[in-house]
Formats: C-alpha cells, structure tokens, sequence
C-alpha cells in the first residue's frame, strides 16, 4: 500500500485534471439526525462520481510502466467505465468498453461522450467481463481491473481532503462496493493517525462484505438484488476484506427503502443529486441516530449518476420504472482472478 508521501503526490496528479470537491456541513441535515453532519461531494467531479481520482492515477502509473500501450479494454456498467474513459482521453490512448446488453443508456452516453468505444455484449457484467478479457489477450490490449493498489490510491485523495479540511471528527460513512472507496479512507485515517470511526455500509441484499466480516472469512452471495448497483457485490476481494476486516469499526446493512428515504432527504437538505450507492452512507447514518446525537460525523455521498427515470419513481414515491436490480459490473463478479 502507498504511504503519505505517495497520496499526496496522487492528490497534486488528480488535482491537475480535477479541484478538489467540498464538504458541506448541511443545517438541516443536522436538524434531520441530531448531530453535525458533513457531507463529501463526490457527486461534484466532472465524472459524477469519485471513481474519476482511480481512473486518473492508475493510468498515469499504468503509462509510466507500459509506454507503448496499444489501448485498453475493461468491462463495467457504470462509473469505473465513465472514470477510464476521461482518463484515457485525457492521456490519448483508445478504451474499449463492454457493458451487458440493456445497460444505462445515460452511462453509455456519458462513456462515449468521452471517446470510448461503447459495446453491449452479454446478458450480465460476468459475461462481459469474460468477453472483455478475451478481447484483450488476443488483441494485446491492456485489461483494466476494477479493484488495483493505484486505484485505491488514487480515490484515497477524497480521503485526505476530506480528514485535513475536518479535523476532529467522530466518524465517517462509507458505501462499500467492491472496496476501493472504504479502503481508501481507511489507509489515509491511519497514515495521518487519526482515531476516526469508519463504518463501511452495504446493502442488507448484497452484504457479501459484511457477512464475510462477520465470519472472518470470504462469503460469497448467490444474489445482490438491490437496486443500488455500485454496492451489489456477491463476491468480496480477498484484499480488500483484509483492510476492511482490521480497519473498520463495523459494516451496516441497509436495505432499499432506506436509500430511497435518504435520496430524498439529500434532496430536500441539501438540493444535491445522489445515485442510490451514494445516498447508502446517509441512510446508515440515519439509521444511527442515536449513536450520532450531538457527535460531529461525515458521509461520502459517493456519485450522482443515477438515471432520471429511477430518480423521478424516488423524488415522487411512484414505483420504479426502470430496473436497477441487476449485479454492479465492477463487482458482481465470479472469480477474484477477474479483477
């Protein structure tokens, strides 16, 4: 794992293509859970969402490493594909993008708006992803993971800003996916020795993590039925669980009604615009209430690309009309060896 030095050398190389986003401390959200609530705008990145700070640097590193990269292919659904892909542009070098048939056509939008080639191939993400890693063997293109050391480095740069412009605080919320935004904020709480509380937070349909946790071992899930795809992950990363395991203070489940309740308590609090994963951290927080009264918290409001239809069934409290049910590509996964 980096040190400090590393992170903040990541930090001034996210910051060259990105400003660093706000943190906000919401009246109202205080008013609403009874305790200081800061709140960590990653829906405020020209991506939507925080994975752009691991899409930046591990490129750069990747560069750095393989000079005469011929291009590079990856599989996902949502926001690690919209993160290489500014990335890539940014560093001129081609990405291929397989998605399962069906996905976000605001997602794939926003990927090819960036350059990359879109292509829906596939039932599901393991499909995809399977397709996607065969393309890459026998074209001689690179295969981006979607769980890497630089790119929990490169989200870790949330971290720092988050800990050095809030000092003294009690705890921290954090979705956990495949792992690399909890990872992330744990290993910069430690290198900059601070006693702060992280909670990792899942959903109570796809608690791979927090079973595994729980059972000391990895626990794998035969579904992730929730409609907050960026936590529906049925099979935990050996070496995130590590991180996790030692550094979190506890992993919480919340479950679908609960996000829905904290999309619209963002809304209403703050007018800020949260994907289901990135709401996951309120609804944790909320459901914490009364071991949070009078404590100065955080939550990471992760991303904000959510499609309009799905937000429009939340904001109005109307059934959904679009199906978000279906396994994050970037971690539903079979097999470890696939990152």
């Amino acid at each position: 794992m980096f040190d400090l030095d590393a992170l903040r050398q990541a930090a001034e190389l996210v910051h060259q293509s990105i400003p660093p986003t706000p943190q906000h401390a919401w009246p109202l959200l205080a008013r609403r859970l009874g305790c200081q609530v800061w709140v960590k705008h990653e829906n405020h990145t020209p991506a939507g969402a925080f994975k752009v700070r691991g899409g930046l640097v591990y490129i750069q590193e990747l560069i750095k490493r393989e000079p005469r990269l011929p291009g590079l292919i990856t599989a996902t659904r949502g926001n690690h594909g919209i993160s290489l892909a500014m990335a890539a542009r940014d560093a001129g070098l081609q990405l291929r993008i397989l998605v399962p048939e069906g996905n976000s056509t605001e997602k794939n939008a926003a990927m090819r708006a960036c350059g990359a080639e879109v292509i829906e191939y596939g039932r599901d993400f393991d499909t995809a992803r399977l397709r996607a890693a065969q393309l890459a063997k026998t074209e001689g293109w690179h295969f981006v993971p979607s769980l890497h050391p630089d790119l929990i480095k490169g989200v870790a740069t949330y971290a720092l800003e988050l800990l050095e412009a809030v000092p003294d605080l009690r705890r921290v919320y954090v979705p956990i996916g495949l792992g690399s935004g909890i990872c992330g904020m744990i290993r910069t709480r430690d290198l900059l020795g601070l006693d702060t509380e992280i909670i990792g937070v899942v959903s109570s349909a796809a608690d791979a993590y927090a079973q595994s946790v729980e059972q000391g071992r990895i626990v794998c899930t035969e579904t992730a039925d929730t409609f907050a795809d960026g936590m529906a992950c049925r099979m935990p990363a050996p070496e995130a669980l590590e991180i996790i395991r030692t550094g979190a203070a506890r992993i919480l489940r919340v479950d679908d009604a609960a996000i829905r309740h904290a999309i619209v308590a963002l809304h209403e609090d703050t007018h800020n615009l949260a994907e289901c994963a990135g709401a996951a951290a309120l609804a944790a927080a909320m459901q914490e209430r009364e071991r949070n009264r009078g404590e100065r918290i955080a939550v990471v409001l992760s991303g904000a690309n959510i499609d309009r239809e799905v937000l429009a069934a939340i904001l109005t409290g109307k059934p959904a009309v679009a199906d978000q049910s279906r396994s994050n590509p970037e971690t539903a996964h079979s097999a470890p060896a696939a990152h």
